[in-house]
Protein backbone atom coordinates (compact mmCIF):
# COMPACT_ATOMS: atom_id res chain seq x y z
CA UNK A 1 0.00 0.00 0.00
CA UNK A 2 3.12 2.62 0.75
CA UNK A 3 4.21 1.86 -2.46
CA UNK A 4 1.48 3.25 -4.45
CA UNK A 5 1.06 6.26 -1.93
CA UNK A 6 4.66 7.49 -2.72
CA UNK A 7 3.66 8.68 -5.93
CA UNK A 8 0.43 11.19 -5.02
CA UNK A 9 2.38 12.03 -2.10
CA UNK A 10 5.41 13.25 -4.49
CA UNK A 11 3.15 14.96 -6.65
CA UNK A 12 0.57 16.38 -3.55
CA UNK A 13 4.49 17.80 -2.26
CA UNK A 14 4.95 19.60 -5.94
CA UNK A 15 2.21 20.82 -6.24
CA UNK A 16 1.74 22.40 -2.97
CA UNK A 17 3.27 26.32 -3.59
CA UNK A 18 2.18 25.98 -6.79
CA UNK A 19 0.86 29.12 -6.43
CA UNK A 20 4.03 30.36 -5.63
CA UNK A 21 5.19 34.07 -6.33
CA UNK A 22 8.67 35.85 -6.70
CA UNK A 23 9.10 39.25 -8.39
CA UNK A 24 11.59 41.09 -8.71
CA UNK A 25 13.22 43.45 -5.70
CA UNK A 26 11.41 47.25 -7.01
CA UNK A 27 14.95 48.36 -5.82
CA UNK A 28 17.08 46.31 -7.96
CA UNK A 29 17.72 49.33 -10.71
CA UNK A 30 18.90 51.78 -8.60
CA UNK A 31 21.05 49.46 -6.87
CA UNK A 32 22.47 47.77 -10.03
CA UNK A 33 22.72 51.68 -11.83
CA UNK A 34 25.62 52.37 -8.79
CA UNK A 35 27.10 49.41 -9.77
CA UNK A 36 30.71 49.63 -11.71
CA UNK A 37 30.01 47.25 -14.53
CA UNK A 38 33.29 46.61 -15.37
CA UNK A 39 33.62 44.36 -11.71
CA UNK A 40 30.81 42.20 -12.42
CA UNK A 41 31.39 38.87 -13.58
CA UNK A 42 30.59 38.07 -17.78
CA UNK A 43 27.78 35.63 -16.49
CA UNK A 44 26.36 38.12 -14.47
CA UNK A 45 25.71 40.27 -17.53
CA UNK A 46 23.85 38.01 -19.85
CA UNK A 47 20.06 38.39 -20.41
CA UNK A 48 17.29 36.36 -21.95
CA UNK A 49 18.60 37.58 -25.18
CA UNK A 50 21.64 36.33 -25.33
CA UNK A 51 20.46 32.78 -25.58
CA UNK A 52 19.76 30.92 -29.07
CA UNK A 53 17.01 28.65 -29.03
CA UNK A 54 15.80 25.93 -31.37
CA UNK A 55 12.08 25.68 -32.22
CA UNK A 56 9.95 23.08 -32.52
CA UNK A 57 9.97 22.29 -35.71
CA UNK A 58 13.97 22.47 -35.13
CA UNK A 59 14.83 25.98 -36.68
CA UNK A 60 17.21 28.25 -34.93
CA UNK A 61 15.97 31.47 -33.17
CA UNK A 62 18.14 33.97 -31.52
CA UNK A 63 16.09 34.96 -28.82
CA UNK A 64 17.16 38.48 -29.08
CA UNK A 65 14.84 39.16 -31.66
CA UNK A 66 11.94 39.32 -28.65
CA UNK A 67 14.22 42.35 -27.61
CA UNK A 68 11.64 45.40 -26.78
CA UNK A 69 8.73 42.78 -26.00
CA UNK A 70 7.79 41.14 -22.78
CA UNK A 71 7.38 37.50 -22.32
CA UNK A 72 5.87 34.97 -20.74
CA UNK A 73 7.86 31.82 -20.46
CA UNK A 74 6.25 28.60 -19.85
CA UNK A 75 7.35 25.04 -19.55
CA UNK A 76 4.85 22.48 -20.90
CA UNK A 77 3.43 19.24 -20.41
CA UNK A 78 0.88 17.10 -22.57
CA UNK A 79 -0.06 15.41 -19.71
CA UNK A 80 -0.16 17.17 -16.40
CA UNK A 81 -3.22 18.43 -14.42
CA UNK A 82 -2.49 21.40 -15.73
CA UNK A 83 -2.70 20.85 -19.57
CA UNK A 84 -5.97 22.46 -19.79
CA UNK A 85 -4.04 26.16 -19.34
CA UNK A 86 -2.98 25.75 -23.16
CA UNK A 87 -6.95 26.69 -24.12
CA UNK A 88 -6.31 29.96 -21.50
CA UNK A 89 -2.99 30.79 -22.86
CA UNK A 90 -3.67 30.22 -26.52
CA UNK A 91 -7.09 33.05 -25.77
CA UNK A 92 -4.42 35.44 -24.01
CA UNK A 93 -1.98 35.05 -27.06
CA UNK A 94 -4.83 35.63 -29.48
CA UNK A 95 -5.87 38.99 -27.33
CA UNK A 96 -2.67 40.29 -25.81
CA UNK A 97 0.02 38.68 -27.75
CA UNK A 98 1.18 41.89 -29.24
CA UNK A 99 1.77 43.26 -25.60
CA UNK A 100 2.93 40.08 -23.63
CA UNK A 101 4.23 37.19 -26.25
CA UNK A 102 3.87 33.71 -24.75
CA UNK A 103 6.72 30.99 -25.77
CA UNK A 104 6.74 27.21 -24.29
CA UNK A 105 8.96 25.04 -23.68
CA UNK A 106 7.82 21.28 -23.13
CA UNK A 107 10.04 19.15 -20.86
CA UNK A 108 9.67 15.85 -19.24
CA UNK A 109 11.17 16.37 -15.94
CA UNK A 110 8.16 15.92 -13.96
CA UNK A 111 5.94 13.00 -13.30
CA UNK A 112 7.08 11.44 -17.27
CA UNK A 113 4.53 13.82 -18.25
CA UNK A 114 5.90 14.85 -21.26
CA UNK A 115 7.10 11.46 -23.27
CA UNK A 116 6.24 12.24 -27.03
CA UNK A 117 8.90 14.27 -29.73
CA UNK A 118 8.90 17.26 -30.57
CA UNK A 119 6.43 16.29 -33.61
CA UNK A 120 4.33 14.77 -31.41
CA UNK A 121 4.04 17.30 -29.14
CA UNK A 122 3.41 20.30 -31.85
CA UNK A 123 0.62 17.60 -33.03
CA UNK A 124 -0.66 17.73 -29.90
CA UNK A 125 -0.67 21.08 -28.90
CA UNK A 126 -2.41 22.45 -32.33
CA UNK A 127 -4.91 19.27 -32.62
CA UNK A 128 -6.25 19.78 -28.86
CA UNK A 129 -6.12 23.58 -28.34
CA UNK A 130 -5.04 25.77 -31.37
CA UNK A 131 -1.61 26.67 -30.11
CA UNK A 132 -0.09 29.24 -32.14
CA UNK A 133 2.29 30.65 -30.08
CA UNK A 134 5.78 29.93 -30.21
CA UNK A 135 6.75 26.60 -28.90
CA UNK A 136 10.35 25.14 -28.76
CA UNK A 137 11.37 22.13 -28.91
CA UNK A 138 11.65 19.70 -25.74
CA UNK A 139 14.31 20.59 -23.03
CA UNK A 140 15.28 19.81 -19.35
CA UNK A 141 14.32 22.42 -16.95
CA UNK A 142 15.79 21.12 -13.75
CA UNK A 143 18.25 18.41 -12.40
CA UNK A 144 21.70 17.61 -13.70
CA UNK A 145 20.84 17.84 -17.05
CA UNK A 146 19.21 21.51 -16.85
CA UNK A 147 19.46 23.31 -20.26
CA UNK A 148 21.35 26.63 -19.88
CA UNK A 149 18.32 28.87 -20.18
CA UNK A 150 16.73 27.70 -17.42
CA UNK A 151 19.43 27.44 -15.59
CA UNK A 152 19.89 31.52 -16.15
CA UNK A 153 16.01 31.75 -14.99
CA UNK A 154 16.50 30.04 -11.41
CA UNK A 155 20.23 30.76 -10.72
CA UNK A 156 20.61 34.04 -8.69
CA UNK A 157 24.04 34.49 -9.68
CA UNK A 158 22.83 34.51 -13.23
CA UNK A 159 19.92 36.08 -13.47
CA UNK A 160 20.73 38.73 -10.39
CA UNK A 161 17.41 38.14 -7.91
CA UNK A 162 15.77 34.68 -8.73
CA UNK A 163 16.92 30.92 -7.82
CA UNK A 164 13.67 29.52 -7.73
CA UNK A 165 13.26 26.36 -10.88
CA UNK A 166 9.92 25.41 -11.66
CA UNK A 167 7.95 22.94 -9.46
CA UNK A 168 6.34 21.21 -11.78
CA UNK A 169 4.65 21.70 -15.38
CA UNK A 170 3.27 25.03 -16.08
CA UNK A 171 5.43 27.63 -13.91
CA UNK A 172 5.64 31.13 -15.27
CA UNK A 173 8.52 33.88 -16.20
CA UNK A 174 8.48 36.97 -17.15
CA UNK A 175 10.68 38.70 -19.35
CA UNK A 176 10.93 42.04 -19.47
CA UNK A 177 11.77 44.13 -22.79
CA UNK A 178 15.64 44.81 -21.80
CA UNK A 179 15.67 40.62 -21.09
CA UNK A 180 15.72 40.92 -17.88
CA UNK A 181 14.18 38.49 -15.46
CA UNK A 182 11.01 40.49 -13.75
CA UNK A 183 8.66 37.74 -12.10
CA UNK A 184 8.47 33.45 -11.04
CA UNK A 185 4.62 32.53 -10.88
CA UNK A 186 3.97 28.99 -10.19
CA UNK A 187 1.29 26.38 -11.90
CA UNK A 188 -1.70 27.16 -10.99
CA UNK A 189 -1.39 30.92 -12.09
CA UNK A 190 -3.61 31.11 -14.73
CA UNK A 191 -3.16 34.13 -17.76
CA UNK A 192 -6.21 35.78 -16.22
CA UNK A 193 -4.44 36.42 -12.72
CA UNK A 194 -3.59 40.34 -11.72
CA UNK A 195 0.32 38.76 -11.73
CA UNK A 196 0.34 38.46 -15.79
CA UNK A 197 -2.54 40.89 -16.77
CA UNK A 198 -0.61 43.65 -15.19
CA UNK A 199 2.29 43.29 -18.42
CA UNK A 200 -0.37 43.96 -20.62
CA UNK A 201 -1.95 47.23 -18.86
Amino acid sequence: MIKYALPFLALLAACIGSNDRKTKPQNMEVNQASINTTNIAPEMKKTFHDFSMKTIDGKEINLSQYKGKKLLVINVASQCGYTSQYADLQKFHEKYGDKLVLIGFPANNFGGQEPGSNEEIATFCKKNFGVTFQMFEKISVKGDDQHPLYKWLSTKDENGWNDQAPKWNFCKYVIGENGELLQYLGSSVKPSDEDIMKYVK
